[in-house]
Parts: structure tokens; C-alpha cells; sequence
């Protein structure tokens, strides 16, 4: 990326608006400038009448985007965007809005990476691309809606297995599973993914908006009966913020060392 460009490029393709996240030096990680800009271009989205579909991906080829940015953390930083919290995650994870939504996945989606793919309506992946929840394996835990929306969209032992052993999975085994839509040539996801947002653009943008609120239980800007498990979310990630663990995961990560655990 070059330093003058922005961290997240927004463009309006007649009734798409594409949102690329642009830190491909960071394997597109997420710090509070993404979820700001992001949730911005999402904000605008839903309140463009010419905006029908948004298409989310990554800068680069070697990751859609791999989560957090640990080092931020490492910081003391914030990751949301500071004036829209309720956003959470790169703005985008508890952002839900009534046009569809379509991850094109280029590369890896780990971590917060592939909660954006859960957040999304659809996804379309390349060939090579991973999908993962690794937060274990650094002391923290999917607070971004993995852990409750993968054991939704995936069989439950599947989703367990990904949450506790932080093994990730191939782009084969997500098409077979349900996890993404497509599986396409790399380096062809954003045509792909155009492609179909192309199909539902087509039809009638009211009809589509009220379809999803329907399906999605999306009411007033909330996903109702997620409610809940953003609650015990925030919970469990309170108690897990003081936790020795997680300071000796974002550190052994920074220091790029094996984490060494007390459960304390």
C-alpha cells in the first residue's frame, strides 16, 4: 500500500458499492481506523437509494484479512471505531444492514477475518483461501460473533472442532459445508462476486431489503435474536481482558514466540 492511501478504499460501481480493506503489508488487519471507515461506507450504503448491494474483500492476494490487528492491541489500542462502538469489528460485524452483503474472499479469512465472512450474506472465495478462528491459540476468544454465529451457519461439532483446536479449514471443505457460496479461480473472487451482485441488483431493491430484514430477524438497525449472544459476549470478553493468558498471547505473538499458558 502506498503511505498516502486511505486504509479502506470505498468505490460505487453503479449499484454496488465495493469496500476493500487496503492494509495488504498487515495481511489487511483491523485497527480502529478500518472499523471507522468501513462502518462509514456502510452507513452511506444503506442510505443511498442507488447503493443495492455491497461487496466487502481485501487488498492483495495473501489474506482477505487475518483478524485484529495484534500489535494495536499489544498497544493498548482500541479497535472499534471510537465514536461507534456498537459496530464493533472493522465496523462491520455488528453493523447490519438491510442491502445485502457479499464477502469476496481473496486470500485468508482468520480470525476477525472470517466473522467478517459470517457477517456477510454471501461469500465467494478463491481456490487458495483459508478460513480459521485461531483466538485460542493467542489467549483471546471469536468476540466478534464467531463464537456464536459459526456453530449457527456450520454442523456444531465442525464449528466446535474449528473453535477449540484453532485449525483452520481449505476453501474446498467451506463450499462443501456451506460456509461460502462459491469457489473460484484465484484472483477472480471480486468478478465473482460482482457477478452476483449483479443478479440481485437486478430485482426489485425494496423487495430484496425486506427480504433480508425478514430472514435475518434484522429490526430497527439490530439483529434481534443475536441480542443475547452479544451480551454474554461482552461478558466473557471482560473477564478474559484482565487474564494473564491473554497479555502472554498479544505479547508472545509480537515477540513471535510459542505462548507459554497459566490459566490465570
Amino acid at each position: 500500500m502506498n503511505a498516502t492511501e486511505p486504509v479502506v478504499l470505498v468505490e460505487q460501481r453503479r449499484h454496488i458499492l465495493v469496500i476493500t480493506l487496503n492494509r495488504p503489508e498487515a495481511r489487511n488487519a483491523i485497527n480502529a481506523e478500518v472499523s471507522t471507515l468501513v462502518g462509514e461506507a456502510l452507513v452511506h450504503a444503506d442510505a443511498d437509494r442507488e447503493v443495492r448491494v455491497v461487496v466487502l474483500t481485501g487488498a492483495g492476494t495473501l489474506a482477505f484479512c487475518a483478524g485484529a490487528d495484534l500489535k494495536a492491541v499489544a498497544r493498548g489500542e482500541t479497535l472499534f471505531a471510537p465514536e461507534h462502538p456498537e459496530w464493533r469489528i472493522a465496523g462491520y460485524v455488528g453493523h447490519p444492514i438491510s442491502k445485502p452483503t457479499i464477502a469476496a474472499v481473496n486470500g485468508a479469512a482468520l480470525a476477525g477475518g472470517l466473522e467478517l465472512v459470517l457477517a456477510s450474506d454471501l461469500a465467494v472465495s478463491v481456490e487458495s483461501a483459508t478460513f480459521g478462528l485461531p483466538e485460542v491459540s493467542r489467549g483471546l476468544f471469536a468476540a466478534a460473533g464467531g463464537a456464536f454465529r459459526l456453530p449457527h451457519d456450520l454442523p456444531r461439532k465442525i464449528a466446535m472442532e474449528m473453535i477449540f483446536t484453532a485449525e483452520p479449514i481449505d476453501a474446498a471443505r467451506a463450499l462443501r459445508l456451506g460456509l461460502v457460496n462459491q469457489v473460484v479461480a484465484d484472483g477472480t473472487a471480486l468478478d465473482a462476486a460482482m457477478a452476483l451482485a449483479e443478479k440481485i441488483a437486478e430485482n426489485a431493491p425494496l423487495a430484496v431489503q425486506a427480504s433480508k430484514r425478514v430472514a435475518t430477524g434484522l429490526y430497527d438497525g439490530r439483529v434481534t435474536n443475536e441480542a443475547g449472544a452479544w451480551r454474554h459476549t461482552d461478558e466473557e470478553q471482560a473477564r478474559l481482558r484482565v487474564s494473564r493468558d491473554l497479555k502472554e498471547g498479544v505479547t508472545s505473538f509480537v515477540e513471535k514466540r510459542p505462548p507459554v499458558w497459566q490459566a490465570q
